[in-house]
């Protein structure tokens, strides 16, 4: 398939640019982070959203989705990576429902995605049990008892866990803490006794949490795939929301770029533009053709998403990986050129910054990414 946008797709992004611009430009970031709310994300914004349809994209036409597939949504991340826009988008609409379709649990699949579509609930998984990005190393345990099962551990920086409905959630049923078999993943309603949260606010203003389950009790009938078997359903999962936020990452560092090119063309120095010296402008054509780079990379993955390629793994990877390096170089480029009045509040594109330092870590960042691509690859 080539890596270009059809025509539909095109209409998309520019609906989705058009809407995020006049709802949730960049400066309301400021209101956000002001705020006394700690959800992370505008409500009222949420909504809007799920009116535009967005969480239903990827959910099949059966169960009241548009069935547009990931690559319909990544156009949709990448303009809410230029827009800044905080929403559950990832957690939800992309990584909860990537689960709940690979679990093949059509119970949970027809009480949970239509109103995943509609926007009533939200989801997040829950997985990482250190501060390193490591889903294969899971202590939390659940044992049999009765019918059903008990959960006890911890989870750390789950995104958007303070507010979901409901948490998918990674734990041992059997094996060693360092082994992929043995793996089982939950549906867990996150409203059960037994279970404690934590907020904790990220450096773009995005919230994650702290979660601690102790003799939590949830039902057999709630597991997603089979016993002892998640991981394949966990590495899709993963590597399907590591698509998505390169996604967002590429529109983070097309948007740095965009505005700091129109910046070069305002600041006057020595009575010229600034964007007339000419080290200026090959660090500017050297970010551009990154940027291009980072685009096909990103369009790649998502193609191999709704193509079931099996070299999923290796595209998810080069993807996080080039765009937590693209948007590192368009963020600190952005900021220097700029001079030190980019990291004043006074600009919005200090912001640009911490979300781009965010999302790095978010799933594996560029050093983890590379390490497993050069393992993919045989190296």
């Amino acid at each position: 398939m080539a890596l270009v946008l059809n025509e539909e797709q095109l209409m998309l992004r520019d609906s989705a640019r058009d809407f995020l611009q006049s709802r949730s430009p960049v400066a309301s970031l400021r209101e956000l982070r002001d705020g006394d709310g700690n959800t992370g994300f505008s409500r009222t914004l949420w909504t809007e959203i799920a009116g535009m349809g967005w969480p239903a994209i990827n959910i099949p036409e059966s169960y009241g989705g548009l069935d547009y597939g990931c690559s319909g949504l990544g156009i949709v991340l990448e303009e809410a990576g230029r827009a800044l826009a905080s929403s559950p988008l990832i957690s939800t609409a992309l990584m909860g429902v990537t689960a709940l379709l690979e679990s093949a649990n059509e119970a949970l699949c027809e009480t949970w995605l239509p109103q995943i579509g509609s926007g009533e609930k939200l989801l997040a998984l829950a997985i990482d049990e250190s501060n390193h990005h490591r889903p294969e190393s899971v202590a939390m345990s659940a044992r049999s008892s009765g019918e059903g099962l008990i959960l006890n551990g911890q989870k750390r920086l789950v995104l958007d866990g303070h507010v979901a409905d409901g948490l998918i959630v990674s734990a041992r049923t059997s094996g060693n803490t360092e082994d992929k078999s043995g793996i089982t993943l939950f549906l867990v309603n996150s409203d059960l006794p037994g279970i404690e949260m934590q907020d904790t606010t990220l450096l773009d203003n995005h919230t994650a949490a702290r979660i601690s389950f102790k003799d939590v009790q949830i039902s057999a009938d709630n597991m997603l795939g089979q016993r002892d078997e998640a991981w394949k359903i966990l590495e899709k999962t993963l590597d399907t929301g590591r698509i998505g936020i390169a996604a967002e990452l590429l529109g983070i560092a097309q948007e740095a770029f965009d505005r700091t090119m129109a910046y070069l063309k305002e600041r006057k120095q020595f009575g010229l533009p600034v964007g007339s010296f000419q080290a200026l402008q090959h660090r500017a054509a050297i970010l551009f053709g990154e940027i291009e780079l980072c685009k096909s990379a990103v369009l790649k993955a998502l193609q191999a998403i709704d193509e079931g390629d099996e070299k999923l793994p290796m595209y998810a990877s080069l993807a996080k990986a080039r765009g937590g390096d693209t948007a590192k170089l368009a963020t600190a480029e952005a900021i220097q050129m700029h001079g030190g009045i980019g990291m004043t509040d006074d600009f919005d594109i200090g912001f640009f910054i911490k979300r781009y330092q965010a999302l790095e870590q978010a799933f594996g960042n560029t050093n983890y990414h590379l390490e497993r691509f050069a393992c993919l690859k045989g190296y």
